[in-house]
This record gives structure tokens, sequence and C-alpha cells, in this order.
């Protein structure tokens, strides 16, 4: 009974992935238009994305044994590893199946193996330098958020809800990927418009003189309190006359500014300079 429980919650996860995809692969705003303002009308866009999911899986507690690598709650011979793990590697074939990956703006969690896609591949644009469209810190993601961030939104405990929690968690996953893996394009788009700017230090090779030139303070504080303004917005208690409750949100406000802070604008950064430093090669 309880392995077809879990069958039957990994197959509509895998079929919520897919309506996620088909709703992603429609925003490509990259591209079609390379330009700083199209992008950053997608990151903000994005931030409503990673709120929104986040709340959502506020709703669940922790769940630890969702993450726990010797959990015996996938069951399914041969696989080594969390039920989390298991339900994005195997809703990452599907997605692979239909050319979720073909897009250069999505980057699989779990990319070795991945079945050839089975449709007709879109005609995506070539606006990436080839050298760094490949970069990938997906793991870097994985971590901060399984190990650091839940502790900080969820509360303590176990419902057993393991199958939509990590539904959640996919989703969060793979909204934070995709914004933070976003610095490919804001990369590429910066060098085209400087690249005498950049280009001293591609060809030295100095990541820390490229941070400098990607680092504005004052852009990074003014997103920091827009997206604990959205949290405030999105996951107020509202009632019927419209007057929220403004002591009580869905998730504290103050963790989605800390998550952009210690760990969105930085990483993405990261991906900046990493994209950069092969820029010229």
């Amino acid at each position: 009974m309880a392995s077809s429980r879990s069958r039957l919650f990994f197959l509509s996860s895998i079929i919520s992935s897919l309506y996620l995809y088909m709703f992603v692969a429609g925003d490509s705003d990259s591209a079609n238009t390379l330009s700083l303002d199209a992008i950053r009308d997608s990151l903000i866009r994005q931030e409503d994305t990673i709120v929104f999911c986040l709340i959502e899986r506020a709703k669940f507690p922790i769940n630890s044994v969702i993450y726990d690598q010797q959990s015996s709650s996938v069951g399914v011979p041969g696989f080594d590893g969390s039920l989390l793990h298991y339900i994005v590697k195997e809703s990452e074939i599907l997605n692979a199946k239909v050319g979720r990956y073909a897009s250069p703006e999505e980057n699989p969690f779990f990319p070795d193996g991945l079945p050839p896609q089975l449709f007709p591949p879109h005609n995506y644009p070539s606006v990436l330098h080839p050298a760094g469209a490949s970069i990938n810190i997906n793991k870097d993601i994985w971590d901060f958020y399984t190990k650091q961030l839940l502790p900080l939104f969820t509360t303590a405990g176990d419902d057993g809800n393991y199958a939509n929690t990590a539904q959640c968690d996919l989703q969060c996953l793979q909204a934070l990927s995709r914004r933070i893996h976003y610095g490919k394009f804001v990369a590429e788009v910066k060098f085209r418009d400087s690249p005498e700017e950049y280009s001293s230090a591609i060809h030295a090779q100095d990541g820390d003189t490229l941070m400098k030139l990607l680092t504005f303070k004052n852009v990074e504080e003014m997103v920091k309190r827009r997206v604990e303004k959205k949290a405030m917005v999105f996951g107020q208690e509202v009632t019927l006359n419209n007057v929220g409750d403004s002591g009580k949100y869905k998730i504290d406000p103050s963790v989605v500014s800390r998550l952009y802070d210690e760990w969105v604008m930085p990483l993405t950064k990261l991906v900046q300079v990493e994209y950069l430093l092969r820029r010229l090669d």
C-alpha cells in the first residue's frame, strides 16, 4: 500500500513539474530580447515566483525524513538517495524528454544520464557564449536550500506529507536555480555593453576585479527591500473587508530578504564572474 501511494504521489509530482515547465517555457525574454531592461523585468517577475513557492512550502513542517540519504521512504530497488533526490531526478528525466533543458534558461540538478528530447526542439537563439553556457552551480543551490534555508522558514515537526512537501521543494529549487543562473544572461549583456571595461580583467583571469565591477550595493539593498515587501503583501492574511493582518504573515518577510542577501545575489554574481572568465575563450 505504501509503495503504491508513493508511486501515485510521484506521478502527481511529475505532472506538476511538466505543467511548471510549460509555464516557464513560454516566458523566454532573455532568448528573444537580450537587453538589460528585459532581463531586469524577468528577474523582478521571478521574485514573485520565488516568494509564492516559499509560501507554498511553508504550509508543511520541515519533514526532515525527505532529505535523509539513508531513509527507507523511497523504497526503489537500486536507488541510493533521499526522497527529494528521487523526485527531482525522476522529474528531470521527464522534463528532459519534453525539452526543458534545451532552453538556455534551465539547468538540471542531476544532468548526468538525462534522456534525449523526444519532441521537435524549439529554436532558441544562441545568445550565450558557448564556453560559459554550461555553467551549473545547482549543487551549491541544493546545499544551501536543504541545509540552511529550510530551517529558517519551516516549523519543526513531521506530518507525513512527504510527497507533497517534496513537490514544493522541487518548485522552490527550480525557481531559485533559474533566478541564480540568469547571471549568465546578465553577464553577457553587460559584456556586450562595455567589452573594454571587462576584457582586461578577463584576460588576466582576475575574478576579484570582475566581482567589484559587478557589485552595486545600492541596487542590492533595493532588491532586498522589494522582495521583503513582496513577502509581506503576498503572505498577509486577507480578510473580507480587504484589510490584511499586518502582524501575521505566511512566511517571515525578513527571511526572503536574507535569502537574497546571503545566497541569491552572491551566487548570481558568482555565476556572472565564472561566465565572464570564460567569455573570451
